[in-house]
């Protein structure tokens, strides 16, 4: 007699081929309407589930950890990120914590070269006039942006992304620097002729254009502060496509009205998917709606590996993305 299959809870929809895979494999309870879990649906999932499957929109803090059933064995989390899960209350409770690392690192480093592209050459701007019959003809001085040849980019946080984002920009004939806890490895360096800064301050003051590519932590939450947004030069770009508590939203909203930053792509925001008021109607800012990893291939991915890793599991093996307190 086989043994009973997990109770797999799934807080969103997933892509259809994911889904029918976890049907197959599990006693997987899926969510058909897609609409997310208010605090008393994740806390009956959490009392009924083996396996919860989460996202981002899911805030799977310590009490709501406290309340899970004696079942709960295994948090697997569709997404790279965990910063909406206290791994540290997990882990302590016993809990085996997952991501996805790895699956969307081409995708988002295309979105935040992307957003590179619209904000320095007005395309977002200039769509706009086309679609709003406004284009009269070309003229010499108008709608007029930045090249991107030859410019300094400022990558925060050299990982996967990072890396993948400064190959991207070497080939747009651009100067890789970064800021990251350490350098890193010199064959990697020279690959991308990237320069490292110890020292966000001094890199911040000194780049044209600023790409946030490093997860949310304790130590990251508003990284780009007031006094650190003052630092950037009255010309440069901010680009982030990481997490947006990783910047101070009401000063950022400030320094666009005072016109202290020259343009702005945002792909995150500190309250999603509320978006601060003095971020909105402006020419040189633009905001997309958390695309970062939406492709059907990543998303796809992303739905291969949580399984992979609740089958691992399963089988009384070490799943290979799982998550401690001292990764974060």
């Amino acid at each position: 007699m086989s043994p009973p299959r997990l109770k797999v809870v799934l807080t969103r929809r997933l892509p259809d081929a994911v889904e029918t895979r976890m049907r197959e494999l599990f006693d997987a309870e899926l969510n058909l309407t897609d609409t997310p879990m208010d605090r008393a649906a994740l806390e009956a999932a959490v009392r009924r589930a083996d396996v919860l499957v989460p996202t981002i929109t899911d805030t799977v803090d310590a009490s709501l950890i406290e309340s899970a059933g004696e079942q709960l064995k295994m948090i697997a989390n569709f997404g790279a990120g965990v910063d909406h899960i206290d791994v540290e209350a997990a882990v302590g409770r016993g809990l085996i914590v997952t991501n996805t690392p790895g699956v969307l690192t081409e995708d988002t480093a295309d979105l935040a070269m992307a957003l590179i592209l619209a904000v320095s050459r007005r395309i977002v701007e200039g769509a706009q006039v086309v679609a709003e019959g406004r284009f009269e003809g070309w003229t010499p001085t108008w709608m007029t942006g930045r090249k991107l040849w030859g410019k300094r980019l400022g990558i925060v946080g050299m990982g996967r992304i990072g890396q993948a984002l400064a190959r991207r920009a070497k080939a747009f004939g651009m100067q890789v620097h970064y800021h990251n806890r350490k350098p890193v490895p010199d064959m990697v360096a020279e690959e991308l002729g990237a320069t490292w800064w110890d020292d966000l301050d001094q890199m911040l003051a000194r780049m044209d254009i600023i790409s946030l590519n490093c997860p949310a932590t304790k130590e990251t939450h508003h990284l780009l502060s007031a006094e650190r947004l003052a630092r950037l030069q009255p010309h440069a770009l901010l680009i982030n496509t990481a997490r947006g508590e990783l910047i101070d939203e009401s000063a950022l909203a400030d320094a666009v009205a005072r016109r202290a930053i020259a343009g702005i792509g945002l792909d995150v925001y500190e309250h999603e998917p509320a978006i601060h008021p003095g971020l909105l109607g402006h020419a040189n800012v633009v905001l997309l709606p958390h695309l970062g990893s939406a492709t059907l291939e990543a998303r796809q991915d992303m739905g291969d590996r949580v399984i992979t890793n609740i089958m691992t599991f399963q089988n009384g093996h070490r799943p290979p993305d799982r998550v401690i307190p001292a990764m974060l």
